[in-house]
């Protein structure tokens, strides 16, 4: 009888796990894999060209978003994911698989807002979706255009009770390539796209930090990848949600493929990724700079080689001292004399390097100390201090060289290392505040030294910060 019952029960426990596997209602959290491809006639659908368009004639015209009031549809692919928790209530769609025939339909992306969470339950990667535009604002988030629902000032996020019926399925999945990118030629129509970044390390400085678990990660984990062709760098952020957030990030080199955004405040360009998995530093052989690697010295001597401060220089105009080097190795920008009392004041007048609207391909920039005689003092030690305003993902560095023989012609033939004990203004800093670089000490190297402070950047608006620099000097023990 027992046995009768026991089957009975398992009977109906069956039949009632059958019913439940064939129920789609999102209430019973069963995902619905069956999808109807949506019937949306062609002469509906525009590009992701014309909707630009829109919002930059709006922009033009003085207006901050576009409503779109037009029965129109894009038509696109989905490239990001938040299965792993580093994309949250947002979904990055871009016009295209590839990036082929780019004159005919240039590659775009949008962000579309949605105020629901675990979007990757519906929309997979590389899922081909319409959009239907009409009653959708155009406008910009954090540095990027974002279509949502909103007004003639704001773009707000389309609600959960609609975005299914705004962002369309259809049941395409397509296989997604990135572009593979150098990073001096990103540019913004590259943002919110699916990118491929190629020969790429993590800064040596942030060898063995976690994704985004550190003490001072508040909601994103910012960390300095750099390219081993150019030497530009590019900030990867992820969020502290992510579940990958507590993993070490590589520490050889490799690729690493996400979508290129700005930050929340949009201060910098930065890399997404959609999992721990886009960053692929299988080589263990990484392209750091030869160091010097005396540390910060404890004193700073009372005598004193050289101090510069640039008072005597003039405002806007190329740097001239007598024994030092202020040299052009790309573009048409020097270090020059400048002076503000702006939020971002100088200290009295500093040194700059500014190359926006210079129109150059590439700026890089040297300014090079005199010779120091390290043999004939001991305790010899550097002080500077820098600031900037919005680095942009260009760079400064303080190098040494003990070979360069003082000719302009022979600056980018001889060795130079980096003294890393200095600390240098960083991306994410505060623009506003002068850093100062600590007491570098200079004892554990001999001979004849120079030291360069050397500016990179680019011929694109977000690798050309602007860099200042003052109070350079040299000290020893009496």
């Amino acid at each position: 009888m027992k046995n009768n019952i026991n089957k009975t029960v398992f009977g109906f426990i069956l039949m009632f796990l059958t019913v439940a596997s064939c129920v789609k209602d999102d209430d019973y959290g069963v995902p619905d894999i069956s999808i109807t491809n949506p019937d949306i006639p062609q002469e509906k659908i525009t590009t992701f060209k014309a909707i630009k368009s829109l919002y930059e004639q709006a922009v033009n015209g003085g207006n901050t978003t576009v409503i779109i009031n037009d029965d129109v549809y894009i038509e696109g692919y989905v490239v990001s994911s938040d299965k792993s928790g580093n994309f949250f209530e947002e979904l990055i769609i871009q016009n295209k698989t590839d990036d082929s025939n780019p004159d005919d339909d240039p590659r775009l992306g949008f962000k579309v807002d949605i105020n629901v969470s675990s979007l990757s339950d519906t929309y997979q990667f590389g899922q081909k979706v319409y959009v239907k535009m009409n009653g959708l604002t155009i406008g910009e988030t954090s540095g990027v255009i974002t279509i949502g629902k909103g007004d003639a000032v704001n773009v707000k996020q389309i609600q959960a009770s609609e975005y299914k019926e705004i962002v369309i399925r259809s049941n395409e999945v397509a296989e997604i390539s990135p572009k593979i990118v150098g990073l001096a030629d990103l540019t913004e129509a590259d943002e919110n796209t699916l990118i491929q970044l190629e020969n790429m390390q993590l800064n040596r400085f942030e060898l063995g930090a976690t994704y985004a678990s550190e003490s001072f990660d508040e909601f994103d984990g910012f960390r300095l990848l750099e390219s081993c062709d150019s030497g530009i760098s590019m900030i990867m952020q992820t969020s502290t949600f992510s579940d990958f957030k507590s993993l070490i990030v590589p520490q050889g080199k490799g690729s690493v493929t996400g979508i290129f955004s700005r930050d929340f405040r949009d201060d910098f360009s930065v890399i997404i990724i959609n999992s721990s998995e886009a960053v692929n530093f299988e080589s263990t052989e990484r392209c750091d700079p030869m160091e010097l690697t005396c540390g910060l010295a404890a004193t700073v001597g009372t005598g004193n080689l050289f101090m510069e401060d640039f008072e005597p220089q003039k405002n806007n105009k190329p740097i001239e001292i007598v024994g030092w080097t202020n040299y052009i190795e790309a573009g048409t920008v020097a270090w020059e004399g400048y002076s503000s009392t702006s939020s971002n004041a100088s200290l009295g007048r500093s040194a700059r390097f500014q190359p926006a609207s210079s129109g150059d391909d590439s700026s890089i920039g040297w300014l090079i100390t005199p010779p120091i005689d390290l043999d004939a003092h001991e305790g010899i030690t550097l002080r500077f201090k820098t600031s900037n305003s919005l680095a942009d993902s260009s760079f400064m560095e303080v190098l040494y060289s003990l070979d360069w023989d003082g000719n302009e012609a022979n600056i980018t033939t001889a060795t130079w290392g980096v003294l890393s004990a200095a600390y240098v203004v960083k991306d994410t800093d505060s623009f506003v505040p002068w850093f100062n670089s600590g007491s570098v000490d200079l004892s554990c190297a001999t001979g004849t030294m120079h030291i360069a402070f050397k500016y990179t950047g680019s011929g694109q608006d977000t690798f050309d910060g602007v860099y200042e620099l003052d109070d350079i000097s040299v000290d020893y023990e009496e």
